[in-house]
């Protein structure tokens, strides 16, 4: 069992909804990635999305297009990267790790390259944002041959032909993008959630995480009241954006903890 599904596993054992939270790799500072994969692990985080900077990242807002500037213009790479999630390894063999980024960098590495690579390095997941699934059965192959989840996007616009798409390749959890537009968006609708999560359920056997808009613990509790986990990425790159770096590991620990507490209260 991947170190994903026993995460949900366990989660859904006992009652309690998945807290996933995004932060680009390298931004801030790429050395001090490590130290923040570990203070969203003691704030409580289940799964961490670790965004692999790319120079047109089209899905993403204005804060996550900053942050990957920021750490490409460090010379953060695909390999750094996979080495920080091997050194985050060495003291954390538990908490799953997803890499989040676009095809672009994969596909300079190699496809078989890069999963024996993201496998040493102790990678869990891939979501890919520019692989459509009905194209993506060979990649989703070679990553679970590799012991890795491929996790996919799906919108409200979605149809069920996409969603039954996503179904047959997907495994680990599936993203739910709740907005139109890019990340950061507002406007959260938790009612057109819920009522989009059924028609997911009725086609993908997987977990349901959600994802963009959710900015604090109040709009986290109202999304993990009708999904199976919640997502939060823009927000903590603001804060990374705007807190003094030797500030940066407490501060994270400190807000994810606020939304792990509101998240054990959602039903």
């Amino acid at each position: 069992m991947s170190r994903i599904k026993s995460t949900f596993a366990a989660l859904a054992e006992q009652g309690k909804k998945g807290l996933i939270p995004f932060i680009t790799a390298g931004d801030p500072n790429p050395e001090q990635t490590v130290e923040l994969m570990h203070a969203l692990a003691k704030g409580g985080a289940d799964v961490i999305e670790l965004g692999v900077p790319f120079s047109d990242p089209m899905a993403d807002g204005p804060v996550i297009q900053r942050s990957s500037e920021r750490a490409l213009a460090k010379g953060v790479s695909l390999k750094r990267v996979l080495a920080d999630v091997k050194r985050f390894r060495e003291t954390n063999s538990t908490t799953p790790v997803v890499l989040m980024g676009y095809a672009n960098p994969i596909e300079r590495m190699g496809t078989e390259t890069f999963a024996k690579a993201a496998k040493d390095a102790g990678v869990d997941g891939v979501l890919v944002v520019d692989y459509p699934p009905e194209e993506s059965v060979e990649f989703s192959e070679s990553m679970r041959a590799a012991g890795i989840d491929p996790i996919f996007l799906l919108a409200p616009t979605s149809t069920d032909e996409r969603i039954a798409a996503v179904g047959k390749v997907a495994s680990g959890y599936v993203y739910y993008v709740s907005l139109k537009g890019v990340t950061g968006s507002a406007n959260l609708d938790v009612a057109s959630i819920a009522s989009k999560i059924p028609a997911i359920k009725a086609h993908v056997a997987l977990p349901v995480g959600v994802g963009f808009g959710i900015r604090d613990a109040a709009s986290a509790r109202l999304v993990a009241d009708v999904s199976d986990a919640v997502v939060i990425g823009s927000r903590l790159v603001q804060l990374l954006e705007e807190a003094p770096p030797e500030k940066a590991a407490e501060m994270l620990t400190s807000f994810i903890a606020e939304i792990r507490s509101a998240l054990d209260s959602a039903k």
